[in-house]
């Protein structure tokens, strides 16, 4: 989602992740410096973020409404991240960052405003790995929620 709204709102028209693309210089999504040192040493082993992690909520943010809390605890299983070399270029376009590592280093959610947008929302991590059958993580119930509301609404217009 953000490679696509790089490309289509914040002008960057050559935007793509380093995971398919990695020789690129316009890697939105990218492996973070750090963790290329180590794989440049032939060392794969600690370049993956892998288990739990603390992310904060943007205050007012759609992440924020959903949740009902300020910072969140999510796991993940990845090791590209959103590079941050583009992401004052991508905020000017208009999507916003809610969720983020306590050092605001690393981005774990994106959104677009409610009012742009019924239900735009990204993540980092993997919310499926902590729903249940009778246990729906917060955001899947949300969408849901979102999607019955618009059906709802174009229904009531008819």
């Amino acid at each position: 989602a953000v490679v696509e709204y790089a490309r289509s709102k914040a002008g960057m028209k050559k935007a793509t992740t380093a995971e398919t693309s990695p020789e690129s210089k316009f890697a939105v999504i990218d492996i973070m410096p750090e963790q290329k040192k180590k794989i440049k040493l032939g060392n794969y082993g600690g370049t993956m973020r892998l288990g739990s992690y603390p992310a904060v909520l943007k205050e007012n943010s759609f992440a924020a409404e959903i949740y009902k809390k300020k910072s969140i605890l999510e796991r993940h299983r990845h090791r590209y991240e959103i590079n941050p070399v583009f992401l004052e270029k991508i905020k000017k376009a208009g999507l916003i960052f809610s969720g983020f590592s306590p050092d605001q280093k690393l981005m774990e959610i994106m959104e677009l405003p409610r009012n742009k947008h019924p239900f735009f929302l990204g993540t980092q991590f993997h919310p499926e790995f902590q729903s249940y059958p009778h246990h729906p993580h917060p955001l899947f119930k949300e969408f849901l929620k979102s999607a019955v509301q618009r059906k709802e609404q174009k229904q009531n217009k008819k």
